[in-house]
């Protein structure tokens, strides 16, 4: 026999194998592993939106609540880095707009105007240089007292409060606005609000003219923006991607999780996988935070205020990413020790031991759950499944997540599962076997 015509024997077996592997793998495996690929699929989508839809809803909360987007940037006003930034800036506008050393030039020239003595002429040379210094010092330090006021930060504030509203509403069509945005990007000037106002303001000052004043229903185009349109159509995005993928995420993996062969075991899988997410999520806006002072100082801030900027812009993106890296972990710790190794069932069993001897000792003083511990116990698994789901719709619900918000949930859930655990009054033969089988 040649080599080829036993490699032909060979290829021949193997045909033969795999013919009869494949008639070996029965309908079940079959369908075992299509709801492993839907699981695995519909798990890797959602943790690939995850980091969307948390920076999504930290857009819609600074694109639509005024309240936020206040809070979010007015205590820049109070950052010395920030102040010291608009204080140069300020005393720059003001000395672009008054030459100090010409107008202290004029002013000694006026003065050498009276024929004084050659000395005093040749002291006002000598002072001439430092009253003009002294002037631009002067200017500046009024202008950093200024910025340092609580009145700068008033007026920042109320600066901030104003601009937001005003924009949201030109770009939600706001009725009451005085500026609307149209559908080709015309921003008119509506004439009815505008004369409204000067109606009630001649009332408050006792004018008669103001009852003659008819209502008026006419608009002055101010400008013509393409622009403007996009600005609203990525307004509108992101207002509804912000309200509506966290949900599709929670959707997405909680169906991934249940479709699973075993859902504990992909359960810890997810968690564990959705903590590695957002812990990189909030590594990554680190290095974001160096890309962004690389790319705006010096040409347009020092380095110092841009960092200031942009920490005080994220503080809440990182908070949140920061919180959900936790609650992942916490899940996963969580699924472990409900899984099926060893070590989880050994403290399992631990705990139930402890729970046991708690409720024996209670019945041995005549403390007693009674009817309300069967009726526990006849329910557990579903009370369970409630305190779980509650505890992960109360945490996506209160958006965005905080780390207080959410290792505060947590441990309410593990203290109601301690109460269950402690109040259900299962049968004694279910106690005995459980001794039993840890023994």
């Amino acid at each position: 026999m040649t080599e080829a015509d036993d490699l032909r024997l060979r290829v021949a077996d193997l045909e033969r194998e795999n013919e009869r592997l494949r008639a070996s793998e029965t309908p079940g495996r079959k369908r075992g592993r299509t709801r492993t690929g839907i699981a695995v699929v519909l798990i890797a989508v959602g943790l690939l939106l995850a980091p969307v839809a948390a920076l999504g809803t930290w857009a819609r909360l600074q694109l639509v609540d005024t309240d936020q987007f206040v809070s979010t940037f007015a205590p820049l006003a109070q950052d010395p880095e920030v102040q010291a930034f608009v204080a140069d800036e300020v005393t720059t506008a003001i000395t672009a707009e008054i030459d100090v050393p010409q107008l202290i030039g004029e002013l000694f020239d006026g003065v050498r105007g009276l024929d004084l003595p050659p000395r005093a002429d040749a002291a006002l040379g000598l002072l001439e240089g430092p009253a003009a210094q002294g002037v631009q010092t002067l200017i500046g330090n009024v202008v950093d007292q200024v910025v340092a006021s609580p009145t700068f930060a008033e007026m920042w504030e109320s600066s901030l409060r104003m601009t937001h509203e005003r924009a949201v509403a030109i770009i939600q069509g706001d009725p009451q606005a005085a500026l609307q945005l149209a559908e080709d990007g015309t921003l008119s000037l509506q004439l009815d609000v505008v004369a409204a106002r000067v109606k009630a303001e001649l009332a408050d000052r006792g004018i008669a003219i103001a009852d003659l004043i008819p209502e008026i229903d006419r608009e002055i185009p101010i400008l013509q923006a393409d622009a403007l349109v996009l600005v609203r159509t990525v307004y509108t995005t992101a207002v509804a991607a912000g309200y509506w993928l966290p949900w599709v995420v929670l959707i997405l993996l909680v169906a991934g999780v249940a479709i699973a062969r075993r859902p504990v075991h992909a359960l810890a899988w997810t968690a564990a996988l959705f903590a590695v997410v957002f812990a990189l999520f909030a590594a990554g806006i680190g290095i974001g935070q160096a890309f962004f002072i690389g790319a705006v100082s010096p040409a347009v801030m020092p380095e110092a205020a841009a960092a200031a900027l942009f920490a005080q812009l994220t503080v809440l993106l990182r908070s949140t990413a920061v919180a959900l890296a936790v609650l992942g972990a916490l899940i996963a710790v969580g699924s472990w020790l409900a899984g099926s190794t060893r070590t989880a069932r050994t403290l399992r069993g631990a705990t139930r031991q402890g729970a046991n001897a708690v409720r024996a000792a209670g019945e041995r003083r005549g403390l007693s759950t009674g009817r309300f511990g069967e009726f526990v116990e006849r329910w557990r698994s579903a009370i369970l499944t409630v305190v779980a789901v509650g505890a992960a719709l109360l945490i996506f619900a209160n958006r965005p997540p905080t780390l207080g918000g959410v290792v505060g949930v947590v441990i309410g859930a593990a203290v109601l599962l301690l109460i269950v655990e402690l109040v259900r009054r299962p049968e004694p033969s279910a106690v005995a076997g459980t001794a039993d089988d840890e023994g």
